[in-house]
């Protein structure tokens, strides 16, 4: 594996920061993240942020394909010859936004769930994962390498500081479990913080189904819009349109504490919460009048 340092040099490349370019400067390293993603002879691989082909190469290595997905079109050609130079002909490469892809068109045309693996910079890293679970019908598994900030995120439980939207919504949908730690100077250039390796399985069926999962994600919203705020209030000055007196009867039909906070709530709870939520509102929906008959009535 040729250094990062050297291959950008040679091609007069400089990483750009606003893309979160931390190149991985270990090959170790990048064996041992496919290891993890236990990548087998029918899979195929969607990456996102390719960048010099780290883990692209050992992931092409190992799947029946690699669907390689950068926005970065000034770093593309110097992947296609690190790509020939290690003589991997089965990664296809796409100049794109991720999160204007196609996830589950990509799955189709594969003709199988995706294996989605990537080093993902922070500023896109909440949107990401969001679209990874709007699209989990299509994913297998997902093995994503993330400022460790973010892992702890979206692996925590109910009760920590670190416990969250993204928390909630991987608990409904998937298991979530810390696979490795990547130090910062494994990377070039070198980010301030370490990285760590996410491994997401989406599950099958939710243990405790939402009503709708659409109206749930909403309320997990609301509900952490204003994390310092007791539950009454952040839900009643949400876009739920509810009154505090309102919110407060709701909760407590859902044996929920109306002065708790989101981050104490399970992810049971925040599904019974927001079943019962939607159903008041479905019987307090406004009937519209009647229309009145007019003299343009057909008789």
């Amino acid at each position: 594996m040729t250094s990062p340092r050297a291959l950008l040099t040679a091609w007069n490349i400089q990483a750009k920061k606003q893309l979160g370019q931390n190149f991985l400067n270990d090959p170790n390293v990048a064996r041992a993240i496919v290891d993890k993603a236990g990548i087998c002879g029918d899979d195929v691989v969607l990456e996102i942020g390719p960048g010099l082909g780290a883990i692209t190469i050992p992931a092409a290595a190992a799947a029946s394909r690699v669907v390689a997905v950068d926005k970065d079109g000034r770093i593309i050609g110097l992947l296609r010859t690190e790509l020939l130079a290690a003589g991997i002909d089965n990664v296809e490469i796409r100049e794109a936004d991720i999160l204007r892809v196609d996830l589950e068109s990509v799955s189709r045309e594969a003709g199988r769930p995706l294996v989605v693996m990537g080093n993902l910079p922070y500023n896109i890293s909440s949107q990401v994962i969001v679209q990874l679970i709007h699209a989990r019908s299509r994913i297998d598994r997902a093995v994503l390498m993330l400022q460790k900030e973010m892992a702890q995120r979206i692996c925590a439980g109910p009760g920590s500081k670190d416990y969250g939207r993204l928390s909630v919504m991987l608990g409904y949908c998937a298991d979530t479990q810390v696979l490795m730690q990547v130090r910062a100077p494994l990377f070039f250039p070198a980010p301030k913080v370490d990285s760590t390796v996410v491994g997401i399985r989406f599950a099958g069926p939710p243990s405790c189904p939402a009503d709708d999962e659409a109206f749930l994600f909403r309320v997990v919203k609301a509900a952490f819009g204003k994390r310092r705020k007791t539950l009454r209030n952040a839900l009643s000055q949400s876009d739920l349109n509810l009154l505090p007196s309102t919110c407060e009867g709701l909760l407590t039909e859902a044996q929920i504490d109306p002065m708790q906070r989101a981050e104490r709530l399970s992810v049971a709870e925040f599904v019974r919460l927001s079943n019962i939520i939607g159903k008041h509102r479905q019987s307090h929906a406004t009937v519209p009048p009647p229309r009145r008959k007019t003299g343009f009535d057909r008789k």
